[in-house]
């Protein structure tokens, strides 16, 4: 994609949220009533991660949007990798993700359109209080993964291609370590049975601090190894994306309801209702759409610097 053309759809994407926040600002105006009259009665196909549906956040918070626009969202939760696959075949109108490597992808390859920076919260080690493998404290998730390996103690792995699971292999690349062997389990489940699985047999694995929180009192898992929320290493981070499909791409996908989506989840108020949600007394997600200090490169990709070659 060129310069010109990512700049021609940065101003499509921002025209687009602007008209959102505009009605959705002024009350009863005849602007919000035309908007609502423009998609009353449909729904949007949401395909997300686990962890925000697990976690009980999209119950809280949608009947907000639905109410406002009088239409339905069908939030469907799986893994990164199947949201982002569903959303290629046309299946979804919006995805809500937390892989940037992943999402990048499907940016760069025209499936996705006007990506936003959404919220974040982290990644934690977890496991039996009795710590078989000695990792508890440590600074270093990659010293934590390999001391792990070393004594191979079970570990855990979602192995579904999800945010989650495609965190563990970067993190297992980065400590030189390939995971293998009857101490290594792969489920092919979501977050909250992986717990389940790592509960039941006295093992570690790599969780949201999220969905771990919404689960703690269910089992006996601790956190060992913090991310940066609980003062760990930048590495354990864990942001979430928002993007809609490109109706380019799928005409069939409701580009007009998933843009108002985007412009109503990256608002003060649905920000301040993402802040808000707890559970057991614990937030859960932290805000990232609004801030004193916006990084208005978010929607490029991870690590892209443009060049005067480009202009």
């Amino acid at each position: 994609m060129t310069i010109q053309r990512r700049d021609v759809l940065k101003a499509i994407g921002a025209g687009a949220v602007a008209s959102v926040a505009g009605c959705t600002q002024n009350g009863g105006s005849g602007t919000q009533q035309e908007n609502q009259a423009g998609v009353a009665g449909e729904t949007l196909t949401l395909t997300t991660t686990t962890s925000t549906y697990d976690t009980g956040l999209l119950d809280e918070i949608h009947p907000d949007f639905e109410e406002l626009y009088g239409v339905s969202v069908d939030a469907v939760a799986q893994g990164t990798g199947a949201a982002l696959e569903s959303a290629r075949n046309g299946d979804s109108d919006v995805v809500m993700v937390h892989a940037r490597g992943l999402e990048d992808e499907f940016m760069r390859n025209g499936y996705g359109i006007n990506r936003r920076d959404l919220m974040f919260n982290d990644f934690v080690i977890v496991g039996p209080e009795s710590d078989p493998a000695g990792i508890q404290g440590m600074g270093s998730a990659t010293e934590a993964l390999t001391t792990i390996a070393e004594a191979e103690a079970t570990f855990v792995s979602r192995g579904d291609n999800s945010g989650t699971h495609t965190k563990e292999l970067n993190l297992w690349e980065a400590a030189g370590t390939e995971p293998g062997g009857d101490w290594y389990q792969e489920t092919g489940t979501g977050m909250g049975e992986a717990l389940n699985v790592a509960n039941q047999q006295g093992a570690y694995t790599l969780s949201d601090r999220g969905t771990f929180i919404s689960q703690r009192s269910e089992i006996d898992l601790v956190i060992l190894v913090q991310g940066p929320i609980g003062g760990g290493p930048e590495i354990l981070a864990n942001p979430y994306g928002i993007m809609a499909v490109n109706p380019g791409v799928h005409d069939n996908a409701n580009y007009d309801l998933a843009m108002a989506y985007i412009g109503w989840i990256t608002s003060p108020g649905a920000q301040d209702a993402i802040s808000s949600y707890q559970v057991n007394g614990e937030q859960l997600f932290f805000p990232e759409a609004v801030s004193e200090n916006p990084d208005f490169q978010q929607y490029v990709p991870q690590g892209w610097s443009g060049d005067s070659s480009d202009e």
